[in-house]
């Protein structure tokens, strides 16, 4: 079995926007030497699968058929999501510890740690209620 066989994906969505409107030049330049090493020593390690920074404007799509569509995320909000992290980790300890240590958190961010499954939730139990209704 290869090491990645064992491993799951783990999902960090990184909360938070303009978190750095009140830091000086110097904060600012201290929190980016300190994620940058975080950065580069989860790629190092080859936990990272992926990660992206997400732009302030985009759309939010709702209603039967996308009926409704508004301008979107409100990039103003504390729970506005900045960007993301794929993780390749052996589990959610594991990820979670990953986030503990993200800088960010220091300047007012969270981060939500989430798995990434085979299939959501809700298509499995549709697919239970079909197969035990052709039963």
């Amino acid at each position: 079995m290869s090491d990645n066989a064992a491993k799951t994906h783990y999902l960090l969505l990184i909360r938070g926007t303009h978190w750095e409107d009140e830091l000086s030049p110097e904060q600012i330049q201290e929190f980016m030497g300190q994620f940058t090493a975080w950065h580069e020593r989860l790629t190092n390690e080859g936990k990272i699968v992926t990660a992206h920074p997400l732009a302030s404007e985009g759309k939010l799509v709702s209603g039967k058929n996308g009926s409704s569509v508004a301008d979107g995320p409100y990039a103003e909000s504390k729970e506005a999501v900045g960007g993301f992290f794929l993780l390749q980790v052996d589990s959610c300890e594991e990820a979670t510890a990953i986030a503990q240590a993200n800088p960010i958190l220091n300047y007012g961010g969270s981060i939500e740690v989430r798995p990434v499954i085979a299939q959501c939730s809700t298509m499995q139990r549709a697919s239970e209620m079909l197969a035990s209704s052709t039963k």
